[in-house]
């Protein structure tokens, strides 16, 4: 019993909150030790068999669970049994828009035969499949992995094409909302949109939206208005004339930042006068911008009780088809009512939020610098529920098991014939594939690395002539001609890591450590760094104009970018690197010009400036005293 109870107190004790591990070679070496925080660590693997008093059926459960994990890991593959007796659906997928099939397990829109059959059993026959999602979507809703489809580029571009092309409803063309990522500018696509507003399209209007601006910091006063320029002149570069290009507006579809301003232009100058159509490259968040958009006033306001949310995932390329909502009208008593909400709720402090809505809040502040609350004024009156029970189902002796009750069967909710009989609708369409990207040369896991989903830090090196910046082993910056020091800030997920060299040495520390953990990505050792492209340079010249204002933006693809600091009227010449078939883009002026200065004391001894994180703003609430 002694020996129990002391195996029992042991269970219960509590985990220490972090624990030191020393590895074998530091052990013997003597090194320092290394901190591992559990938080970080990966979960171990739940047991395959279960407990001895499990049913057979439970051990059936763990059983699959295991061959679903086993199978995914398999080249990303979740594999599943096809029926090729059974023709298509013709439901599309509530998350991508795919069209539902049991033939073709690598195919859009796979579900498998068993559960495509099990869903299709009921009275309604194929009816059954609206609500369901794909296999691919579910995978990546509930296992954060990526099921592969090989589809050639040229397939999103005609689905949009086809889409764009169709005949005008309503006697009116529709309004094109292009959405661009910040951190891309200038835009890949963007050159593309003249092509896509030609005569044969009959779009009434171009509205970009610049997203992601909450992952950037505010380097100066006024520097939202100073990215809106941007934007405006990257649009005009591109081709889109003034008279084709309605208005630009920034927002953060993840954060909220910027929902109901963008809600209200729409409302006010758009109306209800015909269909909306979402654009834009891959990652540019129009998934994540329609589902903001579904939980606003821009939606009826049975909608969101009506229609799924569209699957967002950060690999490229999750919307395969169209995904739609219906469009509010916005009548005057609706936008009355609506700006009657948003005054009160901007009267509001943080303070008299409830605390579901702080710990939202807080959430929200950690990950971008600017936050919004999207809220709804229209909201559908929902039914009092009336519990039904019977007595004789509920009580039982002592003697026998409880009976069992029977699930009751809840109808699905369905608009109504006049709800969508001369409705306008959102559409959110495939992302158009970005060519030259990096993103394209990269796996799943390495992808998720690359792509920033917090607000990014700067941080900031001061560089002499003959010295080396790498960012992970996608970009490099070389420092080679200039008379003084020159600061060089990188701005790029916090998540891949910088390393300062001497020109000498550089060449020979990519060759040894490209592939392994110390770059992190790529990752996979020397057999990956095989087959992926080297590092191509292009010679980069720049005139300084301040040691408190950047003079260009060194963009290595779409890992990131390095903003140049100089002292005035000083030539650099640089060198930059990134992975054979993506572009280096030099962009001038730079897109925060006095990020340098968002940095803390040098650390000594080394070439790195400490990092700070400016405070974060939210929008359309009340702030008191200094915060």
């Amino acid at each position: 019993m002694l020996r129990l109870g002391r195996a029992l107190l042991g269970r219960l004790r509590p985990a220490r909150p972090w624990a030191a591990r020393r590895g074998a070679a530091a052990a013997a070496g003597g090194e320092e030790e290394r901190f591992v925080f559990l938080e970080y660590e990966p979960e171990p693997p739940p047991p395959l068999l279960p407990p001895p008093a499990a049913s057979a059926r439970g051990r059936e459960a763990v059983r699959s669970r295991a061959a679903g994990r086993d199978g995914a890991r398999e080249g990303n593959r979740v594999r599943g049994v096809a029926d090729l007796s059974v023709p298509p659906s013709g439901v599309g997928c509530s998350g991508c828009g795919a069209e539902l099939q049991c033939r073709d397990a690598a195919a859009p829109g796979f579900v498998p035969a068993d559960k495509y059959r099990s869903l299709c059993a009921g009275p309604d026959g194929t009816a059954g499949l609206r609500d369901a999602v794909c296999q691919r979507c579910w995978v990546l809703e509930h296992g954060g992995r990526v099921v592969r489809l090989d589809l050639p580029p040229e397939q999103h571009r005609a689905v949009l094409s086809a889409a764009l092309r169709s005949p005008p409803r309503h006697g009116r063309g529709p309004l094109l909302l292009y959405l661009l990522d910040v951190l891309e500018l200038p835009d890949p696509v963007l050159p593309q949109l003249p092509a896509l507003l030609s005569p044969e399209v009959p779009a009434a209007g171009l509205l970009v939206v610049g997203n992601k601006v909450d992952l950037l910091p505010a380097d100066s006063p006024g520097h939202l208005g100073r990215l809106r320029q941007r934007v405006t002149a990257a649009c005009l570069q591109a081709g889109i004339s003034r008279a084709q290009l309605v208005d630009v507006r920034l927002v953060s579809a993840k954060t909220g930042f910027g929902i109901e301003r963008l809600v209200s232009r729409l409302q006010r100058s758009w109306k209800c006068a015909g269909d909306v159509y979402l654009l834009g490259a891959t990652n540019s968040g129009k998934s994540t911008l329609f589902n903001a958009l579904l939980l606003s006033d821009y939606c009826k306001s049975r909608a969101p009780d009506v229609v799924n949310r569209a699957t967002v995932s950060s690999w490229p390329g999750t919307t395969l088809n169209l995904l739609k909502f219906p469009i509010i009208n916005p009548t005057c008593d609706r936008i009355f009512r609506r700006q009657e909400r948003l005054k009160e709720e901007a009267l509001k402090t943080e303070d008299q939020l409830s605390d579901k809505e702080k710990k939202h809040l807080n959430r929200l502040k950690k990950q971008g610098y600017l936050v919004g609350r999207v809220g709804r004024t229209f909201k559908p009156q929902k039914e009092s529920s009336v519990i039904d029970f019977d007595p004789d189902l509920l009580s039982y002796s002592i003697d026998e098991d409880p009976c069992h009750i029977p699930k009751k069967h809840e109808e699905r909710e369905e608009f109504t014939y006049n709800e969508v009989k001369d409705a306008r609708w959102c559409f959110d369409t495939p992302g158009i594939v970005k060519e030259n990207c990096v993103l394209n040369l990269l796996t799943e896991k390495e992808v998720k690395l690359v792509l920033p989903t917090q607000a990014i830090i700067p941080r900031t090196f001061i560089l002499k002539p003959g010295m080396v910046l790498f960012l992970a082993a996608l970009g490099r910056v070389d420092y080679l001609q200039g008379e003084k020091p020159a600061w060089f800030s990188v701005v790029a997920s916090k998540l891949l890591p910088v390393h300062i060299a001497a020109l000498s040495s550089a060449d020979a520390m990519y060759e040894k450590y490209a592939g392994q953990e110390f770059f992190k990505v790529p990752m996979g050792g020397k057999e990956r760094m095989k087959e992926f492209p080297p590092l191509v340079p292009q010679d980069i010249t720049l005139k300084g104009t301040g040691t408190t204002e950047a003079v260009a933006d060194i963009k290595l693809s779409s890992a990131g970018w390095v903003a140049v600091t100089a002292h005035a009227e000083e030539e650099l010449l640089l060198r930059a690197y990134t992975p054979r078939g993506t572009t280096v883009v030099v962009r001038e002026p730079p897109l925060l010009p006095y990020i340098s200065n968002i940095r803390g004391a040098r650390i000594p001894g080394t070439a790195a400036y400490r990092t700070k994180k400016p405070p974060s703003l939210v929008e359309n609430l009340k702030t008191v005293g200094n915060r």
